[in-house]
């Protein structure tokens, strides 16, 4: 792991203490799983743009296809991806 320094404003500081007190991590958890949500939430956007392919998207957050596609329906976004398609991977997946 790199270590880095940043220089925060007192109300960036502040929004990380008060996760890190609500979820009992310490800060350096807090900051990595915010650089991390903050990551996800840019790439997703960059798909909803039409920016990024759904393999693309895959590939940027480091997951499967039928994990990006069940995180895009986290948050109310619709794969180009028939249901039966989808039904078939799966069986592809048991099959293997």
């Amino acid at each position: 792991m790199v270590v880095i320094s940043l220089r925060l404003k007192n109300s960036e500081l502040k929004h990380i203490d008060d996760l890190s007190s609500q979820e009992h991590k310490d800060r350096s958890s807090v900051a990595r799983e915010l650089i991390q949500q903050g990551w996800q939430f840019l790439m997703i956007k960059q798909y909803r743009e039409g920016r990024l392919s759904l393999g693309g998207l895959s590939k940027k957050l480091d997951i499967s296809l039928s994990e990006t596609i069940d995180l895009l329906a986290d948050f109310g976004i619709e794969a180009p991806i028939e249901y039966e398609d989808y039904l078939k991977g799966f069986e592809v997946l048991a099959g293997k």
